[in-house]
């Protein structure tokens, strides 16, 4: 289990100083929010590559930045659309493999287009999509994401049961607690199938705080991780509202560690 921290947490800044500053507080893994079409073509990946490895640093996981659109590219009723999509998503799946990620999210389909297409369509979709990101030998991750289907534990384990597990998940603690559900359920639903986690925090009134900043029972959620077999990654995501400065990430980055070391503490 690797600590890392999403790029998010400087966006709308430049990805290049923002990530030159995350690599300051002593971050080595990442999540990459790619922000636009050029962020998936060379050069900008060639200098986000030597920019990572000049530090020793890997990028573990990849995010869209078509995500709220997926609705409409990959899970709607037009099947040339998705086609194209596929083909679009295709270079997702390449800029991951250049960079060395093992990780592409998907968002999905937002519940108010839930009946655009039948559920089972949908879970075949995705698997077409999971098949193509292992040809790259990069894994397709549906995260639990509020005011998406897949927000709903249910959801999640009618999707897992259709596929036979061959499917993958990424756990958001504040996309759960956001949409209502508890993050404890959504992490049992997603099983051994789970494979990445965003890392936070939350408490009244707020639902996206740095780790240790809440009320968020991390002893408990190691303790389940470690039951479900988890073999992942903590990858630290809120956003730059959430957060004073540079010192507030290293204690970040501290809590996380600590929540590292009580997992491996754990009996199997």
């Amino acid at each position: 289990m690797q600590i890392g921290i999403s790029t998010a947490c400087f966006y709308p800044e430049a990805l290049e100083n923002g990530f030159e500053k995350l690599l300051n507080c002593g971050f080595r893994f990442f999540e990459v929010f790619v922000n636009t079409f050029s962020e998936l073509h060379h050069p900008y990946l060639d200098q986000l590559k030597i920019q990572a490895e000049s530090h020793g640093a890997k990028i573990l996981s990849l995010h869209p930045f078509t995500s709220g659109f997926e609705s409409f590219l990959l899970f709607s009723a037009y099947e040339r659309r998705f086609e194209d999509g596929m083909e679009f998503y295709r270079q997702y799946f390449e800029a991951a493999a250049f960079l060395g990620a093992e990780i592409l999210v998907l968002h999905g389909q937002r519940k108010e287009r839930a009946g655009d297409i039948p559920e089972e369509i949908y879970f075949e979709r995705y698997h077409r999509l999971f098949e193509l990101g292992k040809t790259y030998g990069v894994t397709f991750a549906q995260e639990n994401v509020n005011a998406f289907c897949s927000e709903n534990p249910e959801f999640l384990h009618r999707m897992r049961s259709y596929l036979h597990g061959d499917c993958a998940f990424v756990l958001d603690l504040k996309q759960a607690v956001r949409s209502g559900h508890d993050p404890f359920e959504t992490c049992a639903q997603m099983g051994e199938q789970l494979v990445h986690i965003h890392l936070n925090d939350h408490k009244p009134g707020k639902d996206c705080l740095l780790p240790g900043r809440g009320i968020m029972d991390y002893g408990r959620l190691m303790r389940q991780l470690k039951r479900q077999n988890y073999k992942g990654n903590l990858i630290i995501e809120v956003y730059r509202k959430n957060f004073g400065g540079r010192q507030d990430l290293i204690e970040a980055k501290q809590k996380a560690e600590s929540i590292q070391k009580y997992f491996y503490t754990i009996s199997s």
